[in-house]
């Protein structure tokens, strides 16, 4: 087997493969820096110095046309190469010998038989899907189409994958591929020179609606072409390098997921703990957040179980037992904590007083909560009530169009509000859309205030609840809802409550309409609330905005340790593969072949 600790700083580079492959995608951008060390002879250096007495290229080449001649012939071609000066020049290894590709092999393009059906017939249709993943679809009888066998290889011509080799079939070659017509000897090796030239070959295709491979150029460029011993020696060393980058992209993948289990196992035991053992818990999580926590996603999970605990009063379990012991200090230094009954009492009381003086509109009754609607058991002090009953209003957009409304330029109308521009927490303004001023006029029980809570309620972003923060007259269309809390109420603990896995989960629950998600006003309106009292409130406020600072610091040390990995390895890259520009991918394009080997 050929040595493979050979090529200096390419070498040093592969030997750092664990490193490399702590995300999946370096997988990838191992494989295309081993071929195109593998095209240069990089992988080979120590090889070639201990094997000197190896016959050199330009023999191999007098046999790879003498073959190539004579296989045309038998089919009644010839070999059609285009006579184009050898101006470039390549700084290859010794016994190498620079070619065009047309030197090495021609191109046999497919087609679509006449008889082409889903009826079995005497050869199938091969064509990408049947190669690529074995599902032969339609046969023909076609005996005049180009056919080709198992030993043959195939290039793709046609559509986005045009550019990449694959092993051929029994059966006609189908109307976008074509056979690498290629002496059997070197078969392999021109493989590894598809292969590497595969993400070049996809940027240079011509053809503006469907991509095609530019083939007359391709046949004219200008590799190097190794001794056929050496070509053995490289095809080694690319099969060995290959497999073992393939093994650690699944030992990663493993990894990531081990890893994952953990982060689901340890949440659901922190989320599902009793009150009083959530410390305990959550002690145990933080403990291994360098070691399991090391991806973003692994971070949304952990907030998503800070909400949980918050809305089921977890977060605060010490602090009620602590509102408690100093509410009976006999110096009275305690603060009171009251019931949430009575805080439900007074936001009731405000509400009433609102529907008297004709600032809200009286309610339908609503009704009462049963034991089967309630989740989750509240903890000592809270109480389960219904959205409406602190809210002064919940209402829904509507939409333009509807309305005879033209949007308009900023600055000639009101900002309009759409689903879009609703995410978790906050508002997004990458598209900010007006409409004429007369939609107020239209629609005026729809205009935003200042701390409305804004919620998606259809389609895929459904639940996104975010907090109407700005000073700009606003209105909303009708796959947003505002709901407008009563004063007497914590808005950012309900802006948690919203963007809760509780409060979600719930929102699919009572989905009106599965094939297209969305939520009625009504639904809404009977949304359970677990509300705990307003100190409390205020409380849980504090530690989760204090836990959501910490995540935020973990995903900031994940970003930098990723950037920091990725300028390494670019770093290491560009240095083997001579890159000058920090922007260019991992394997560069060259606008010319030669700029793959450097000029001499």
């Amino acid at each position: 087997m050929p040595p493979r600790n050979d090529g200096n700083n390419a070498m040093q580079l592969l030997e750092h493969f664990k490193e490399l492959t702590l995300h999946p995608k370096n997988a990838e951008e191992l494989k295309g820096l081993i071929l195109q060390l593998a095209v240069q002879g990089k992988l080979t250096q120590k090889w070639r110095e201990e094997n000197p007495e190896i016959e050199p290229a330009e023999k191999l080449l007098v046999r790879i046309k003498k073959y190539n001649a004579e296989n045309l012939a038998k089919k009644g071609r010839r070999v059609k190469s285009q006579k184009v000066e050898m101006e470039i020049e390549l700084d290859l290894p010794s016994k190498w010998i620079q070619v065009r590709n047309q030197d090495l092999f021609t191109l046999q393009k497919g087609k679509n038989p006449k008889d082409l059906s889903e009826t079995i017939k005497n050869y199938p249709y091969q064509d990408i899907e049947a190669l690529d993943r074995g599902n032969v679809r339609r046969f023909s009888n076609d005996e005049k189409a180009p056919k080709c066998t198992d030993e043959d290889i195939l290039v793709v011509c046609d559509g986005s994958r045009s550019g990449l080799v694959l092993d051929g079939k029994t059966g006609i070659v189908g109307s976008t591929l074509a056979i690498i017509e290629t002496p059997p000897f070197i078969k392999e090796y021109i493989k590894i020179i598809f292969q590497q030239d595969y993400q070049r070959a996809n940027s240079n295709m011509i053809g503006a609606a469907i991509p095609h491979l530019d083939t007359k150029n391709l046949l004219l460029e200008v590799i190097g072409l190794p001794p056929l011993a050496e070509q053995k020696a490289i095809v080694e060393v690319v099969n060995q390098l290959f497999a073992e980058v393939e093994q650690l992209e699944a030992l990663t993948k493993e990894r990531i997921q081990l890893k994952e289990d953990f982060v689901t196992s340890a949440l659901n035991q922190l989320t599902q703990a009793a009150e009083s053992d959530v410390a305990t818990h959550w002690e145990l999580v933080k403990s291994q957040f360098g070691i399991f926590f090391t991806e973003k996603s692994s971070i949304k999970k952990l907030r998503e179980a800070i909400l949980q605990l918050a809305v089921q009063g977890k977060l605060t379990h010490h602090w009620r037992s602590s509102a408690r012991l100093s509410a009976r200090l006999p110096d009275g230094q305690g603060v009171e904590v009251e019931p949430a009954s009575v805080l439900l009492e007074k936001i009731k009381t405000e509400k009433e007083q609102l529907i008297k003086a004709g600032k809200i509109k009286k309610e339908k009754p609503l009704p009462e909560i049963s034991e089967d609607e309630i989740p989750y058991e509240l903890p000592g002090g809270w109480v389960w009530c219904r959205l409406s009953q602190i809210t002064e209003l919940i209402t829904k957009g509507s939409s333009p169009n509807w309305q005879g409304v033209q949007y308009v330029e900023e600055g000639k109308g009101i900002l309009f509000v759409t689903s879009e521009n609703v995410g978790s927490y906050e508002l997004i303004w990458k598209n900010k859309k007006f409409v004429e001023t007369k939609f107020n006029e239209i629609e005026p029980r729809s205009i935003l205030k200042k701390n409305d809570l804004l919620m998606n309620i259809v389609g895929g972003s459904i639940g996104r609840t975010a907090i109407y923060n700005i000073d700009e007259v606003a209105n909303i269309n009708q796959a947003v809802t505002i709901i407008r809390l009563l004063p007497l109420n914590s808005f950012d603990f309900m802006l948690h409550f919203f963007n809760s896995p509780t409060c979600i989960s719930y929102m699919f629950d009572k989905q009106v309409d599965n094939a297209r998600p969305n939520l009625s006003m009504g639904n809404i309106a009977n949304f359970l609330i677990p509300l705990p009292s307003l100190k409390e409130q205020k409380a849980i406020v504090e530690k989760v905005n204090g836990l959501m600072a910490l995540c935020d610091q973990l995903e900031q040390e994940i970003e930098t340790h990723h950037t920091t990995q990725e300028h390494w390895m670019q770093s290491c890259l560009r240095e083997v593969v001579q890159v000058e520009s920090v922007e260019e991918p991992f394997l560069p394009i060259a606008a010319e072949p030669s700029e793959r080997y450097g000029k001499k």
